[in-house]
């Protein structure tokens, strides 16, 4: 393979994205559209509300017979949701209305029933009201033909019950890409296994499973596969049909790191293998005829981390989103050295302040098989490579890993 220089983490990200398309664009009903990605903005098919309406249990009537109060209306009617008043309502004249219902016609205002008292069919009003009180009008929400979520977005609850209200129950988004992966290592187990001797629990597949839903694709776990040539060739194989091949583990440059070698044979074509990043730095990326490939390293904080960078923006662009990662700004809670070539993620706490910027405290140790350090940090301290020496207090760009 040849020498090459590491790759800054901007352009490595960059090149990812540059390669990818996003999915094709499917139907998807309501009830299952929690996450995805509009592919078409949704225009709403009726107007909500469809006419005027109470905005709470009172009476109906014209302002300007309640100007003047106490004054007694006469009752003429009854309006609940979803029922009407069919005449015309005169001067002098009141509705029993409750919420939701349409105001009748001639009636501009609702009297609250707290402000009036009944005796028999004639209501006294207590209170005067304004033209428009209580009343919402058709259209306060949105009129048939309005651009109501634009293409691009990603569905959140409310977003589905405003796609409802607009009448649209099935909507247009990109199919949620297939993300295929599998670990390499002899020494590996899954978790409720009782290690033999020299083995190790695989936590990767578990949690780049959780990763892969929480940024919208869909996993497709194939397992933990042996340090064997025709093993790892089997298991691309089993990824053919999928959005994205993502390895764990054996594309670094040791004897037993086989990823390479075993696929060169179908095809893998690769752009880089090595970036200028800790942790993380023998992270590959190519195609595997028209499969994308982003192999990551072996080690769980050192997968995580990278998945994170990269596989979570990747998903993103599948999905046809420009997805900007949300880099910020904290304080440091702890000095830190001088940094290295390698651009550096390290993990920290992130503690909220007051009217200030929060604190990014790093662990006292980064070894990058900790996974307990990983769970407890709250966000990435990113340092450029040759970074100068920082202090307590010193402004810092972070990566928060937690909403």
């Amino acid at each position: 393979m040849g020498k090459q220089p590491l790759l800054p983490v901007s352009e490595a990200r960059s090149r990812i994205l540059a390669s990818l398309h996003p999915t094709r664009i499917e139907r998807v009903a309501l009830s299952h559209a929690l996450g995805r990605v509009l592919a078409e903005e949704v225009i709403a098919r009726r107007t909500q509300p469809p006419a005027d309406l109470s905005a709470m249990d009172g009476y109906a009537v014209k302002a300007e017979d309640v100007t003047s109060v106490p004054v007694r209306l006469k009752i003429v009617g009854e309006v609940p949701a979803g029922g009407a008043y069919g005449e015309e309502l005169k001067a002098g004249e009141a509705v029993r209305i409750f919420t939701g219902a349409p105001l009748p016609h001639g009636a501009d205002s609702i009297v609250i029933q707290e402000d009036t008292e009944r005796d028999g069919d004639v209501v006294t009003v207590k209170e005067s009201v304004a033209r428009g009180h209580y009343v919402r009008p058709m259209g306060l929400d949105f009129r048939t033909g309005d651009a109501g979520l634009p293409a691009g977005r990603k569905l959140s609850p409310a977003d589905i019950a405003f796609a409802a209200a607009m009448n649209q129950p099935l909507l247009s988004a990109h199919k949620r890409p297939v993300i295929a992966f599998f670990s390499t290592g002899d020494e590996l187990v899954p978790p409720g296994t009782e290690p033999g001797p020299n083995q190790i629990i695989s936590a990767n597949n578990d949690g780049l499973t959780a990763l892969i839903l929480e940024a919208g694709g869909e996993p497709l776990d194939l397992g933990i596969v042996p340090d064997s040539i025709d093993a790892i060739r089997k298991a691309a194989e089993r990824a053919r049909g999928a959005d994205m091949l993502v390895t764990l583990g054996g594309a670094s440059v040791g004897e037993h790191d086989l990823v390479r070698e075993a696929l060169a044979p179908s095809g893998l074509d690769i752009d880089f293998w090595k970036i200028a990043m800790r942790p993380g730095k023998p992270l590959m990326y190519g195609r595997l005829g028209d499969l994308p490939l982003l192999g990551l390293p072996g080690n769980p904080v050192s997968a995580l981390v990278c998945a994170t960078l990269f596989l979570k923006p990747a998903i993103a662009r599948l999905q046809g989103v420009e997805a900007a990662q949300p880099f910020t700004l904290a304080r440091l809670g702890t000095p830190l050295p001088a940094n290295g070539i390698r651009e550096d993620y390290i993990r920290a706490t992130l503690d909220h302040v007051p009217d200030e910027l929060p604190l990014a405290t790093p662990n006292a140790i980064q070894d990058s098989s900790m996974l307990s350090v990983l769970s407890r940090a709250g966000c990435l301290v990113v340092r450029a490579p040759q970074a100068a020496p920082a202090q307590a207090g010193d402004i810092v760009t972070v990566l928060p890993l937690r909403a």
